[in-house]
């Protein structure tokens, strides 16, 4: 063999881990800063948010929470293997501690991530400050917001659009398939052309024949909003059929001025009629609506599009549930990321049947007429993509889509995977509303810490003393093995808090610590064959391959059972013990890595050294002592 090319592979390995530890993108401050790991929660604290949890007004089902907490979590590791402690406190409370300073990750692990894909049906421009004050400037008659991009066939010439907004699209790996393949680019942006007036109606929504059956304790809002507002003026809003036109008599807004008083609560119980028409009801108080207001896919609902337009959404034909999988991509053609979607047989079916509808309207119909209100012009109907109660895209359809599609937008990786594995794990069943956040303490003092980290200094040291004086030379295998080994394990340790968000925590260092044992364990095996084979009468240089390859066998059993153990234990556990078995896991496989790079090499190198035929310096004593004309045992053995 030629050992100094297994040592300058394992120098490689190094170089270049220690590289990406010191020198990669994401690593910053100084040098000793970016040798710190990445510390859990029992070890430098962090922080904890609370969530209040209601479903449908009313306290969550134990199920609903469970299943609430399940996706909660899910999403947390997907960060990384953080460790986060994800768990119910009473009935309708869920409370997350993260590690470190984490308030951006903590504020969107419980949003619904609701995707509703619904037709879009009535526009009106967003006139609430116009129609309290008529003498205040409305909006110009060729009003009219950007597209936010449009669905269209592969083969279509469409230009891409300016601008960075949001759409659905198809993938590029996408099959075809019904009317015009499965492909999609955004539109140009539209021409001048005929617009909504101010205040006027866009078009008139379709509404429903009759409206969902309402809750108890919605309808007890409502009566009491009646009361606020007077039933006269109630009655007047409750028979509008379409949005108050300002543009004829200006001061027709304020008779409903009282509405604007309402808040976004309150004005959540109205009906989608009511908040579409009304003049006075302003996008600002239907953003700040609670969760889950728009979450009925039964029911038509009313929506904000970019803050300057409400519209009118038809119920969904397409929800969340359709969704097989999401996942980030890097768009190859433009450079920005997006959100591939692949929807399941019945959900690609749904998406099919209403880009078929919306591509097939003609110009009489609502949707046509609400896009042409929208954008200023029109080609087909848009289908809007709702997340929770944000419009996120509303593409004019200009082909049947058969095939997976994209959410494209101003998205950055992080927020593309955030977004991804919203949908990915599914909507949660209840709604929440943010508790209170604080910071925590650890719950390992520093202190302690110390005394910990000074104890394993000390055992390991007593390991090493241990192996000099019983192996000698081969003790500064042994001790040169785990000085490596840890080193790389250091290493891999902060590449990973990096880049996958792997924290250490006290079980992870216990993990690290029982497989540095393991690893110790493996030298017992080679150096004790080692010595059999000298005792069966072969030299020193001849007994070091043939031992190791009757002891590499074992050494790789054993840490195969290892590794296989900490994988079981890492998929069936959660918490702390899934962070013990992939710390003792990772270490596992390195200490095999230092096994067949260095320790084999090494030994073979020392084994042409005239120190390891000495018994005094090579550790293996009596074995090396015997004369040329003593039987070998495995003679006397066999005699006996």
């Amino acid at each position: 063999m030629h050992p100094g090319r297994q040592l300058g592979v394992l120098g490689l390995i190094f170089v270049v881990l220690y590289l990406l530890v010191f020198f990669a993108a994401d690593a910053k401050g100084s040098f000793t800063d970016r040798l710190e790991p990445k510390l859990g929660l029992d070890l430098v604290g962090g922080t904890q948010a609370t969530y209040i949890a209601s479903q449908a007004g009313q306290p969550p089902t134990k199920d609903a929470m469970e299943q609430a907490r399940t996706i909660i979590e899910n999403r947390v590791n997907a960060l990384g293997v953080s460790e986060a402690e994800v768990v119910i406190q009473g009935e309708n409370t869920i409370v997350v501690s993260l590690a470190g300073k984490a308030d951006d990750q903590l504020k969107d692990l419980a949003q619904a991530a609701n995707m509703r894909f619904r037709l879009l049906t009535g526009t009106t421009m967003d006139v609430a400050a116009s129609a309290l004050n008529p003498a205040s400037p409305s909006p110009s008659a060729s009003a009219s917001v950007a597209p936010s991009g449009s669905a269209a066939p592969k083969s279509s010439a469409a230009p891409k659009t300016n601008g960075s907004a949001p759409a659905v699209q198809a993938s590029p790996s996408a099959g075809t398939g019904g009317q015009g393949g499965g492909a999609a680019v955004p539109s140009a942006t539209p021409s001048a052309g005929p617009s909504a007036s101010a205040g006027a109606p866009a078009a008139t929504p379709s509404a429903p024949a009759s409206e969902a059956p309402v809750a108890a304790s919605v309808q007890a809002q409502r009566e009491a909003i009646a009361k606020k507002v007077g039933a006269k003026l109630w009655a007047q809003a409750e028979a509008l059929k379409q949005p108050v036109d300002l543009t004829s008599d200006p001061k027709a807004g304020l008779p409903y001025k009282p509405f604007a008083q309402l808040s976004p609560v309150e004005v959540a119980a109205l009906s989608p009629q009511m908040q579409f028409s009304i003049p006075t009801i302003s996008c600002d108080q239907l953003d700040k609506r609670p969760n889950g207001s728009i979450d009925d896919k039964d029911s038509p609902v009313v929506a904000c599009y970019e803050g300057q337009a409400k519209v009118m959404l038809d119920a969904a034909k397409v929800v969340g549930d359709d969704i097989d999988s999401a996942s980030p991509q890097l768009d190859q053609q433009t450079g920005r990321w997006v959100v591939s979607l692949d929807f399941k047989s019945e959900g690609q079916k749904k998406w099919a049947d209403l880009t078929r509808v919306a591509y097939n309207a003609t110009s009489s119909d609502p949707c046509f007429t609400a896009v042409q209100s929208l954008y200023g012009s029109a080609e087909h109907c848009a289908v809007a993509v709702v997340l929770d109660k944000e419009i996120i895209s509303a593409p004019q359809i200009q082909g049947v889509l058969t095939g997976s599609s994209q959410i494209t937008g101003d998205f950055t990786p992080n927020s593309a995977k955030q977004l991804a594995d919203q949908l990915k794990f599914g909507a949660i069943p209840v709604t929440f509303s943010a508790g209170p956040a604080q910071t925590i303490s650890a719950t390992l003092g520093l202190q302690q810490l110390e005394a910990g980290l000074l104890a394993a200094a000390i055992g390991m040291a007593l390991v090493a003393v241990y192996a000099f004086f019983y192996y000698r030379l081969l003790g500064s295998v042994i001790f040169l093995s785990l000085v490596l080994s840890g080193l790389l394990t250091f290493g891999a340790l902060v590449f990973l808090g990096r880049t996958m968000g792997y924290t250490l925590t006290l079980a992870g260092i216990a993990g690290f610590i029982v497989s540095l044992g393991v690893a110790a364990d493996s030298f017992v095996i080679y150096f004790e064959r080692l010595k059999d084979e000298i005792h069966e009468g072969r030299s020193p240089r001849s007994a070091v391959p043939r031992a190791w390859h009757r002891a590499r066998r074992t050494i790789i059993s054993a840490n195969t059972i290892t590794i296989m153990c900490a994988v079981v234990l890492y998929i069936v556990s959660i918490g702390a013990v899934q962070g013990f078995a992939f710390a003792m896991g990772l270490s596992t496989v390195l200490d095999l890595v230092v096994v067949f790079l260095f320790r084999h090499p090494i030994m073979t190198m020392f084994a042409n050294t005239k120190a390891f035929l000495s018994p005094r310096v090579s550790g293996l004593g009596r074995v090396l002592r015997r004369t040329p004309t003593e039987e070998p045992v495995s003679s006397r053995v066999k005699e006996a």
